[in-house]
């Protein structure tokens, strides 16, 4: 039997869940910033925020919407997770968060929830406070608003190439769209574009007080071999350090050993790991 059971967080707990968030403000990044923007009301954040711990002493935390996102959860606190879950039906699309525990929560919910497509169990999570070391691509800039349709082709092979999965398989890539568009918008979504194509894409897909996070990284098939990752790279995390936010993230599949030689050009260093589950 539990002695502290999980319960679902409302606003009147906000505050202790940013305070929360501030022990891991990387790997609960994603969390971090859908709270900030939305609070801790479930129909207003299109997810839940489980708790764990007692009521003035919240000790982790789960946000369930479309991923399942576990922050500084421990043994005990992903086994009352898990308990809890494993008797709901699977909704979200991943689970994703620090290895530990996402890990732990799969060894125990698998039996109920799977069989995933795809398990990523080494991501080795990488931060940056200091501009690049090398030159940056002047030729990388933020997207303008009337390049959507130039961007959303890059934006498809990426996903599709990353995720394993077209996100135009479903609803027709228009909530996709929505999300290519809303990153546009807000300045977030960066390319270099050579003779109409573009050969190089990233996006800062979260954004909160303590870090902006890129993903989305992508270099055209054809160009890559070539050099051009490195200096577009150091072209984001500049912009983001002066105009975004104090410290750029990211997370990296530990067998893509390009692309971790770039981020180790562009300054990043290792704090952690974290896992995926995919759906």
């Amino acid at each position: 039997m539990l002695t502290v059971p999980v319960r679902q967080l409302g606003e009147s707990e906000r505050r202790a869940v940013e305070r929360l968030l501030d022990h891991d403000p990387f790997a609960g990044a994603q969390v971090a910033e859908r709270i900030a923007a939305r609070g801790l009301s479930w129909w207003r954040a299109e997810g839940r925020i489980l708790g764990y711990g007692a009521r003035r002493n919240l000790e982790s935390l789960c946000w369930l919407g479309g991923n399942l996102t576990p922050v500084l959860a421990n043994e005990a606190a992903v086994a009352a997770f898990a308990d809890l879950l494993a008797g709901e039906e699977r909704l979200c699309s991943s689970i994703v968060g620090r290895a530990d525990a996402v890990l732990g929560l799969w060894d125990r919910l698998s039996d109920t929830w799977g069989p995933a497509r795809d398990v990523r169990p080494n991501q080795p999570l990488l931060v940056t406070d200091t501009l690049p070391p090398v030159p940056a691509d002047p030729e990388v800039r933020q997207v303008r608003s009337g390049e959507v349709d130039r961007l959303f082709p890059a934006a498809v092979a990426m996903y599709t190439e990353e995720v394993g999965v077209s996100p135009l398989a479903e609803d027709g890539g228009r909530s996709y769209r929505r999300r290519v568009n809303d990153l546009v918008r807000t300045g977030r979504a960066y390319a270099r574009v050579i003779d109409g194509k573009v050969v190089f894409k990233a996006e800062l897909a979260v954004v909160t007080k303590r870090t902006a996070q890129i993903q989305g990284v992508w270099v055209a098939p054809e160009w890559r071999g070539r050099g051009i990752a490195t200096a577009a790279m150091a072209a984001v995390v500049r912009d983001a350090l002066l105009r975004v936010a104090p410290t750029v993230s990211l997370y990296v599949n530990d067998f893509n050993l390009s692309a971790r030689r770039v981020y180790e050009r562009c300054g990043f260093q290792p704090i952690g790991t974290l896992a995926t589950v995919l759906f």
